[in-house]
């Protein structure tokens, strides 16, 4: 029978050939797996050092062309818009840029008629028969014509209608929407926290410029999306419509105005509103819109048909 003693004996022996080996591995393979390790860390470090410098660069590049978009604004604007009655509607997702736009929209002379900042309320799918009622009740009290309001009970599209009833120009022959409707049917609104509307809107206009961003991306992301491309057909009264936007893939509005062959006909969009330059670019297509009564598709994404609009000298 094997002891006590001889399980000790072997133990002893097994752990003192381990304790060897790492000694004699270790002093064997030390220097080379050392420089080796050093020399692979020397090299990442480098790399590393060498990214950053590049993004370091590309970002200096960056802030220099927003820099010199905003001389360059300063040079081409003023004067381009004088007396153009023009709208804004923004969306919850545009509203990063929508100052931007604002200021360079005003840069260029145009009488702002109002802004409209529409609240997620407006776009929650959850609110359709409230939207629903609330565009006869609000339009009941006033002169606003309902006659041309959509009948397919989609709430966010028949308020949408309402609100460019009495914010838009109404077609040649078409008796105007009176301030003191339009101030009704606005109130309706912003008392029910659908929008807000900041100072006082003070006529109708004859262009819009629909600021937007990313796609929605939680659960109810594509009625959502649906909803800001309802409000963005429904303002396209005047002829005159440029999407201010960030971004033209995954769904959102510039993506779906740029993939609709009818829309891409009578909106302008533009893909990087998010920048100074692409702020600069939103006043020239609405240049465009307002001299030329002609749409494009500007910024820089893959499905832009170029950076800038070519306007005439």
């Amino acid at each position: 029978m094997i002891n006590f003693r001889y399980h000790v004996v072997s133990l002893t022996a097994v752990f003192l050939a381990l304790a060897i080996g790492l000694v004699v591995g270790t002093a064997a393979l030390n220097g080379p797996v050392a420089d080796s390790l050093k020399e692979t860390v020397n090299s990442l470090s480098k790399d590393n050092q060498q990214m950053r410098q590049t993004v370091q660069n590309m970002q200096r590049e960056l802030d220099l062309e927003e820099e010199f978009a905003a001389e360059l604004a300063q040079v081409m604007l003023p004067g381009k818009l004088s007396g153009k009655r023009v709208l804004m509607v923004t969306t919850p997702t545009g509203r990063d840029h929508a100052d931007g736009v604002q200021q360079m929209l005003q840069l260029a002379g145009v009488d702002l008629t109002g802004r409209v900042d529409l609240q997620d309320k407006f776009i929650n799918p959850e609110n359709n028969n409230q939207l629903l009622e609330l565009a006869v009740t609000a339009a009941r009290p006033t002169g606003a014509p309902t006659n041309e309001l959509p009948g397919n009970g989609h709430g966010v599209e028949t308020s949408s209608a309402l609100l460019a009833t009495v914010l838009l120009d109404r077609p040649a022959g078409s008796e105007p929407v009176t301030e003191a409707d339009r101030r009704a049917v606005l109130a309706a609104y912003s008392n029910a926290n659908y929008l807000t509307t900041g100072d006082r809107v003070t006529a109708a206009a004859e262009a819009v410029v629909i600021v937007s961003g990313q796609p929605y991306v939680d659960k109810d992301s594509a009625k959502k999306d649906e909803a800001v491309v309802r409000i963005a057909e429904q303002f396209d009264r005047t002829g005159a419509t440029v999407v201010a936007g960030n971004g033209s893939v995954n769904g959102n509005l510039v993506a779906f105005v740029r993939g609709d062959a009818v829309l891409a006909q009578a909106i302008s969009t533009v893909d990087n509103a998010n920048t100074v330059l692409g702020q600069l670019v939103t006043t020239l297509a609405l240049v465009q819109q307002l001299n030329e009564r002609k749409a494009g598709q500007y910024g820089v994404g893959d499905n832009a048909g170029s950076r800038v609009p070519k306007l005439p000298q």
